[in-house]
């Protein structure tokens, strides 16, 4: 939920990134991170294995400039993708104001996108959260692959009921601001 501060007119947002692991959720925060001034920026945090598996989430805040006179600021985490890590990926999903899934389009990851999904359906649903009222959106990460599935075939998917969707190729930032900028845009409509 968003916080909105009429003392320091300040309004921070979450935003989380979800979907199956080594799926892009991480490099899409480390291509913002990158990118991004600065100025507008935090230190961007990361929890990972050895094997730079995401253990508990990544997070980075980023400013977005002033709206009606108020800073906003929007902080991005990350779930791990592992499935052993559900209560993990509960909590973060605490006070989300808009999410991200990112996709693996490779075809032999269809399993466990549609697995993902699905399991943040059940963790919004144990908040009480209306998907279907959350500003949510799908990013079909890895376009560049050879084994990548055709987006229409991703889309049917895994997003029928057409929320606002994204290919992307993250390694590269191809599609990663045009996301970000969605989700936002779909989270501030919310706060009126």
């Amino acid at each position: 939920m968003s916080m909105i501060n009429y003392a320091s007119r300040e309004i921070n947002c979450k935003l989380v990134y979800y979907g199956p692991g080594l799926g892009g959720k991480t490099t899409n925060i480390e291509c913002v991170y990158s990118k991004v001034n600065p100025e507008t920026r935090g230190k961007l945090i990361s929890l990972a294995t050895e094997q730079e598996r995401t253990l508990f989430f990544d997070f980075l805040p980023v400013d977005l400039g002033e709206i009606r006179g108020f800073k906003t600021r929007f902080h991005l985490y990350t779930v791990p993708g592992q499935v052993y890590y559900n209560a993990s990926r509960r909590l973060i999903l605490k006070g989300v104001d808009g999410v991200v899934f990112v996709a693996d389009s490779q075809a032999e990851r269809l399993t466990a996108n549609l697995a993902s999904m699905q399991n943040l359906y059940d963790n919004l649903a144990e908040y009480g959260y209306d998907a279907e009222q959350l500003p949510l959106v799908v990013q079909y990460n890895k376009q560049d692959l050879p084994n990548r599935l055709p987006v229409e075939e991703m889309r049917a998917q895994l997003n029928p009921s057409g929320l606002p969707d994204f290919e992307a190729i993250a390694t590269q930032g191809v599609g990663v601001f045009d996301t970000l900028k969605a989700v936002s845009k779909l989270v501030l409509k919310t706060l009126g």
